[in-house]
């Protein structure tokens, strides 16, 4: 059962600005990765989702409800955490928690002093007078406070501390052990890579891919770094191995490959005919598969440059 389903949504904002034909669904007690840079696409697909703009184009629909005719009823089964923070400077976090639960109709404020003890938050003082990670965790607070069992969670560890990041990551595997389903937009390898199912990878406007945490993790290409004993043994291998290796800088006698399981086993019989210092395999990460669809000039760190002999 689709719990949310955006179907072939466009929002063209002229000068290739906007949303193009966006499609997924989001499975009853699955964390769903909305993955992609700042300008995306991924915060005005959530306001589409909130019911805050109608598309030119496509449907959206959260519990069956059309998100942009049954606004009012979604904003009640729906907890949202949005990118930009905007509170009324002159209320304190108590008034705004508060205002808050009268607007939910929540008579019971023992779930809202859980979570305020969790993310370490006092409320006491204005908002104008919080810092941005306190102004988060507010935001936090009042997103989960009336126990929604949709989530839909627009760069939620923005502005907090790594000790809160990791405390929030938490949180949201109890939640998701709950039962509740939940978006998770972000361009944090990490908390994506901790916490999804599925994950969507947004450019320019479109998903560009959609892929299973788990096949991530299965992934049968796998890179390695080589260090080889002297700069002859180095050129040695260069001179015979059958695999394309770009030689970019002279002198150096490391290299890094990418190689399927079946490859193994020619690079073991050439790499017996020279000396090694040691192999290493370098784990295949989100990132990695991330940047296959975003273009990057791999930088050389100071550590990297210090290395002698090596080709990256």
């Amino acid at each position: 059962m689709s719990v949310i389903e955006v179907k072939h949504v466009t929002k063209d904002y002229g000068q290739g600005r906007g949303i193009f034909d966006v499609s997924f669904e989001i499975k009853k007690g699955e964390v769903f990765g909305f993955l992609g840079p700042n300008g995306a696409g991924k915060t005005t697909t959530i306001r589409h989702l909130m019911g805050f703009i109608q598309p030119d184009e496509g449907e959206l629909y959260i519990n069956g409800k059309d998100t942009w005719k049954s606004t009012a009823l979604i904003k009640h089964d729906v907890g949202y955490l949005p990118g930009e923070l905007a509170f009324p400077d002159y209320m304190t976090g108590d008034q705004f928690i508060e205002f808050m639960a009268e607007e939910r109709h929540i008579s019971d404020m023992s779930r809202t002093e859980e979570l305020k003890k969790l993310f370490e938050l006092d409320t006491s003082e204005e908002i104008k007078e919080m810092s941005l990670g306190d102004k988060r965790k507010l935001a936090v607070v009042t997103a989960f406070m009336h126990n929604p069992n949709v989530l839909i969670l627009d760069e939620p560890t923005s502005g907090l501390d790594p000790v809160m990041q990791e405390r929030f990551i938490e949180f949201i595997l109890n939640e998701k052990a709950d039962g509740k389903t939940i978006l998770l937009s972000s361009h944090i390898f990490s908390e994506v890579d901790a916490t999804c199912d599925r994950i969507a990878i947004i450019k320019d406007g479109m998903v560009v891919s959609m892929i299973e945490a788990d096949q991530l993790k299965r992934n049968t290409h796998k890179a390695f770094k080589i260090e080889f004993s002297s700069f002859e043994d180095y050129e040695k291998f260069l001179g015979k191995t059958a695999f394309a290796i770009p030689v970019k800088r002279p002198n150096q006698n490391q290299v890094k490959m990418n190689l399927t399981d079946e490859k193994m086993q020619q690079l073991f019989t050439e790499l017996s005919e020279v000396n090694v210092n040691f192999i290493s395999e370098i784990k295949f990460t989100l990132e990695d598969y991330f940047m296959d669809f975003y273009d990057r000039k791999k930088s050389v760190s100071d550590g990297e440059e210090n290395l002698q002999y090596g080709i990256y």
